[in-house]
């Protein structure tokens, strides 16, 4: 190189820097790939730096539960505390949630959907997510109403709900009025709520309506009875209300987008810590990939972002 060129060296990176550059990776690959480059880059990925987000969600809809299981603790593990978002389908028991939770107090957007918790493990560790702004719990038939207010009870700060069921999953049940009396009675600082195809009915958005008032997006796709007055929604300017008519996802693309409200981004302090690689390896070569297993990159799906929703290709349409 000529004299007074600037080489970039990559292995000198600081860990935090690497954080960032690897986000745009595989799963697969900074798990099995980038450790094996250089010692930095193993430092790197050891330590907190790379899992202050953990975006699962993608490879967990097609892996058996002992898979997340395992998955989980070692990321989770390896976020030393500092873990900000996690995002993952299909946790399998109470007992890995209550690992999520005894693990990751500084979370503060948590994504859940498809989950087998109960309300009774949801009501014990509620107050461990003190810091919750956003939360998804689609699709997770085993918690109710009970669940519902004890993180409304706990998670002071949560501006922003997903409980989108299938239409599926709500065969066979009388109502679900009483979630919503749960989320008015305990959520008032709520901005974003999601309740698509949930059996409610006009009264209790009404009382969602008069209880939440710094809503500011109202789903209630496929909530087929709930019919709101536009004269009355006139009394709440900021508020922008989606169904109960169905559109296509395509269709929604006018439509302003969502952020997830979450507090600030900025780097937690911790302590650095990395440890040996063995485990680690053995972990990784112990069944994760197998079964040529397709691994998408890990992307950031914002359910909260109208223009990113996923599941509404699964939604049927009007009647």
């Amino acid at each position: 190189m000529g004299e007074g060129c600037d080489v970039r060296r990559w292995d000198e990176l600081l860990p935090d820097t690497l954080g960032l550059v690897f986000k745009n990776l595989s799963l697969q690959e900074v798990l099995t790939v980038v450790p094996r480059v250089c010692k930095s880059w193993q430092i790197a990925v050891l330590g907190p730096y790379c899992w202050q987000e953990i975006d699962i969600e993608e490879w967990s809809r097609n892996c058996w539960p002992e898979k997340i299981d395992r998955m989980l603790q070692l990321l989770i593990k390896r976020s030393c505390g500092s873990l900000r978002k996690l995002c993952v389908s299909g946790v399998p028991n109470d007992s890995s949630f209550m690992f999520i939770a005894n693990n990751a107090k500084s979370l503060q957007t948590l994504r859940l959907p498809k989950s087998e918790i109960s309300d009774s493990i949801v009501e014990q560790v509620a107050g461990m997510f003190k810091n919750i702004t956003f939360l998804d719990i689609s699709y997770c038939t085993q918690m109710g109403a009970r669940a519902l207010e004890a993180i409304g009870m706990q998670c002071k700060f949560l501006t922003g709900l997903r409980r989108t069921m299938h239409p599926l999953q709500v065969i066979g049940k009388v109502s679900q009025d009483n979630e919503a009396s749960a989320i008015a009675s305990t959520m008032p600082k709520l901005k974003q709520l999601e309740i698509a195809y949930m059996l409610v009915g006009t009264t209790s958005i009404l009382e969602i309506l008069e209880s939440c008032r710094h809503l500011e997006l109202l789903d209630v796709r496929g909530c087929w009875n709930v019919s709101l007055d536009e004269s009355f929604l006139k009394k709440f300017p900021r508020l922008k209300v989606i169904g109960p008519v169905v559109v296509d996802c395509y269709e929604m693309n006018g439509l302003d987008n969502c952020s997830d409200f979450s507090a600030s981004s900025g780097y937690l302090p911790w302590d650095f810590v990395a440890g040996d690689m063995d485990d680690d390896y053995d972990e990784m070569s112990d069944g994760f990939w197998e079964d040529d297993q397709h691994i998408e990159d890990v992307e950031m799906w914002f359910y909260d972002d109208l223009n990113a929703v996923d599941s509404g290709y699964d939604w049927p349409q009007s009647p």
